[in-house]
């Protein structure tokens, strides 16, 4: 049973990092039979998506339960912080290392493959030397086919100002939960949960254009595989941020949450205002640079 013991709130025992794991395993062990072509990989990827599902549903749901109850302390709440804390800090590091490498691709890796610099002197003449050093590129040889780059002054300048909007709607539904005016917090989180799905609507339609009519794809050299992977993982977690803050939405309307305990709804928060400031170095070095 759980307890507290000496000011700190000692949980009980729990199922759920064990069914955790067990989903986790067969999610990817499902993957890897799919991508070596056996016929239960997808089936197996499945169950192991609805493992997971069911686990974090569960858990959230004990974890919400045992706020509401009053069974955490100041101790706890000081923990769940610093745990989102770094959290969010793992998820800096992890948009760092995509970063870095469109960096390095752009600055030093295409230069040289052009002839430029120290590295180019031997790079260019021995691997490439018709190659051209501009950007966007989809690598020497042209092995991506022809394409066309993403403008930034389309969907991408509609998006950033559909995030940053849902920034401040996030920002005064923060403010409205201070002063305990409910009505208007759930007002201020359904736009913000709106604005954040609209974005994710708007990156599907900009996908579908890039892959059918520009010829903008993974394959498509070093361009293409550092706009997917940067602007497909920013998308992934603006849609898992939006999950986020339907879910304190839906707690918001049921009542949870006051100006003296909503963390729930700040953890959300802050990892929204991260995908923002996120898509923000996006749009710069990866649309409009």
């Amino acid at each position: 049973m759980a307890a507290t013991h000496d000011g700190y709130y000692l949980p009980h025992g729990t199922k759920w990092p064990i069914m955790g794991s067990i989903g986790l395993s067969l999610l990817l062990t499902g993957f890897a039979l799919k991508l070596n072509g056996s016929a239960v990989g997808s089936t197996t990827m499945i169950i192991g998506v609805l493992v997971v599902a069911a686990m974090m549903f569960l858990w959230f749901g004990e974890v919400i339960s045992e706020s509401e109850s009053g069974s955490y302390n100041k101790q706890v709440d000081h923990s769940f912080r610093w745990a989102m804390g770094w959290f969010i800090f793992s998820e800096v590091m992890f948009f760092a290392a995509f970063f870095g490498a469109l960096f390095y691709a752009r600055v030093y890796s295409v230069p040289w493959l052009g002839g430029e610099g120290a590295g180019g002197i031997s790079t260019n003449p021995v691997l490439w030397p018709n190659f051209e050093a501009v950007w966007p590129t989809n690598g020497p040889g042209d092995i991506g086919g022809a394409f066309e780059a993403m403008p930034a002054w389309g969907i991408p300048a509609l998006n950033t100002i559909i995030l940053l909007s849902s920034g401040v709607t996030v920002t005064f539904a923060h403010w409205a939960i201070l002063r305990n005016r409910r009505p208007q917090f759930v007002l201020w989180l359904l736009a913000t949960v709106g604005l954040g799905f609209l974005f994710v609507g708007l990156q599907a339609y900009e996908y579908i254009h890039a892959y059918s009519e520009m010829n903008l794809r993974l394959t498509t050299g070093v361009y293409g595989s550092t706009f997917y992977m940067l602007t497909g993982f920013h998308g992934a977690h603006v849609t898992i941020g939006a999950i986020m803050l339907s879910v304190m939405t839906w707690r918001a309307m049921k009542g949870h949450f006051s100006a003296e305990n909503h963390f729930g709804f700040e953890a959300a928060a802050w990892y929204w205002h991260f995908v923002d400031v996120v898509w923000l170095g996006l749009f710069i070095f990866v649309y409009w640079l």
